[in-house]
């Protein structure tokens, strides 16, 4: 680990979503503000709405606030609304943490939940976070991670229709394993071992319930065994969960959104903290929603924001310290 404490950017999220209590409720643990320097980027209104929530004051935690303006000071934020300005305002947020990281103002981001609804009600095509924060950072091969205490697994597709997401390219392939290896080693894996699901159930039994896995992912797995990657597959999807889950493997890589997302949620749900990989910066997120539901009510778990400050402090470490040993 690098001895200097990183600068983490933590986003906002929704203003009518339970971002703003997570977020306070977790600086409110010594541990985690103590354990990097802390920016938090949203607007005055939405963190004044919070505090009175949760009853913690922002002044109280010594981390540094940046108020981005989109609100107007004083307005009344409306708990569980879906509103075009609060879309706007997390839009902003996230669009204004992407460019300090891109500038080196701070290491590392984390973001709030956000309402992709809200932010199209402006008329921005949005499909999440990891597709906007990679045009903002100039590139198109992002991929999403999910990393938890257990188990991680990055995926190949992700917001795109299960049809789409059936037409595999072994380029692809190859270079989401490359993505995941590095990233378990940002996360102190050194040589991390690797599992890729096959498409089809049995990862097609040879050709029997379809041929994708043999054309397209078995020679993705060769590929990057000859670039000296600990990788094997492709393996039936419904067993590999289980025996990594145990130990087996470090990561596994998920050929489609829900593959990857329904073991992960139901192994550790808290836990699990939604990483963008294929960027030149370090971003991690709740893997929750606003929960607009509940939103204003304190009633909110902080412990899943907890886990994404530090998966981006270590992720931050490790970054930081080749140059710290330079």
């Amino acid at each position: 680990m690098s001895e200097r404490l990183p600068k983490i950017a933590i986003t906002l999220g929704d203003p009518a979503g339970v971002g703003g209590e997570v977020i306070l409720k977790a600086l409110a643990d010594r541990e985690i503000s103590s354990s990097a320097e802390f920016l938090v980027l949203g607007d005055q209104a939405a963190i004044e709405a919070a505090q009175r929530s949760t009853g913690v004051q922002f002044d109280a935690l010594g981390v540094e606030f940046r108020d981005c303006g989109v609100l107007a000071p004083g307005e009344p934020i409306e708990y569980g609304a879906l509103r075009a300005a609060y879309g706007k305002a997390a839009v902003r947020y996230v669009h204004d943490a992407t460019l300090m990281c891109l500038n080196h103002e701070v290491e590392a981001m984390v973001t709030g939940p956000l309402n992709k609804e809200a932010v199209t009600l402006n008329g921005m095509q949005f499909s999440g976070h990891t597709e906007y924060i990679a045009e903002l950072c100039g590139v198109t091969g992002s991929r999403m991670l999910l990393a938890g205490t257990k188990l991680s697994v990055v995926h190949v597709s992700t917001h795109v229709s299960l049809r789409n997401a059936c037409n595999l390219d072994t380029s692809r392939i190859i270079e989401t394993i490359e993505l995941g290896n590095e990233a378990m080693k940002l996360l102190g894996k050194a040589e991390p071992r690797i599992a890729v699901c096959g498409l089809n159930p049995h990862a097609g039994e040879h050709g029997l319930f379809g041929t994708e896995d043999e054309e397209f992912i078995k020679p993705a797995v060769e590929a990057c065994k000859a670039r000296g990657i600990r990788c094997e597959g492709p393996v039936a999807p419904d067993t590999i969960f289980f025996k990594a889950a145990r130990g087996s493997h470090d990561l596994i890589v998920a050929m489609y959104h829900d593959q990857g997302h329904i073991p992960m949620k139901l192994l550790d749900f808290e836990a699990t903290v939604n990483t963008s990989l294929g960027i030149p910066i370090i971003r991690t997120s709740v893997d929750h929603g606003t929960a607009f539901d509940i939103a204003g009510k304190n009633l909110a778990s902080e412990a899943n924001m907890k886990a994404a400050i530090r998966m981006a402090v270590t992720m931050a470490h490790h970054r930081l310290l080749p140059t710290v040993q330079a």
